[in-house]
């Protein structure tokens, strides 16, 4: 069954969309996805899991999260988003 599942990811330049591209592309279950730097907004179509799409994006080392306004019910501990900063 396909899902929608809408990310927000710190993405700077280029390079960074192409890594997310990159992920996305050899992730299982994904049939199409969008990417909008301007925003700041990937948006991932697919037999997925949400939290599986977040942990992918979150493997290029970018800020992701849940965009806000589409974010699956959770609770109140798994709301925190893990950040990986690379120096």
């Amino acid at each position: 069954m396909s899902q929608t599942v809408v990310l927000k990811v710190g993405m700077s330049c280029e390079g960074c969309a192409g890594a997310v591209r990159r992920v996305l592309g050899k992730m299982d279950g994904v049939e199409s996805y969008d990417i909008d730097m301007k925003e700041q907004k990937v948006t991932v179509i697919g037999n997925v899991q949400p939290d599986a799409v977040l942990q992918t994006v979150s493997k290029t080392g970018k800020k992701t999260a849940f965009w806000e306004a589409e974010a699956p019910p959770a609770e109140p501990e798994n709301k925190t988003a893990e950040t990986v900063v690379v120096a």
